[in-house]
């Protein structure tokens, strides 16, 4: 394994936790914190994001999106569940990306913005073993009896 690339891999992996997790923290922290605002507001889609703004479906969006946030960060930063937490990410970041803006224009360029580049690092960090290679996913593999569940093993 080339340990330039791991390095770098792991370097990548604890920004995009970090940035995840203090996110995450500041909208736990924040009281009465929602959602809505920024989904109602959506310019591209806005039926869609608007679903998930109802009063109805607040109740779960809210703690989804904030612990959800959260977690991503906290698992990319300990080294368990690199690859689902990086998934996660990038699904997070995509549905971030379409309501700020009216598709394909976006304010600095066509199309890319730090969304999608942040989607992309999160999509480069599942691809890559080396993101792997320093966390605590091995010893839960291998000291747990998480680790001896095939299907838990694999997204560990």
């Amino acid at each position: 394994m080339n340990k330039n690339i791991t390095i770098a891999a792991t370097v990548l992996r604890l920004m995009l936790g970090w940035y995840m997790l203090v996110d995450g923290v500041q909208i736990l922290m924040t009281p009465g914190w929602t959602a809505a605002g920024f989904l109602s507001g959506a310019q591209t889609f806005p039926s869609f994001y608007a679903w998930f703004a109802t009063a109805g479906n607040s109740w779960w969006v809210d703690p989804l999106n904030s612990w959800g946030i959260t977690l991503v960060g906290v698992a990319l930063i300990v080294g368990v569940g690199i690859r689902p937490a990086a998934w996660a990410g990038a699904a997070l970041m995509i549905l971030y990306y379409f309501p700020h803006y009216t598709f394909p224009i976006v304010p600095h360029g066509y199309i890319v913005e730090e969304h999608i580049i942040n989607a992309a690092a999160f999509i480069l960090i599942a691809f890559l073993p080396q993101a792997k290679v320093f966390g605590f996913g091995r010893l839960v593999r291998e000291h747990t009896f998480l680790g001896r569940i095939p299907v838990v093993r694999s997204l560990i």
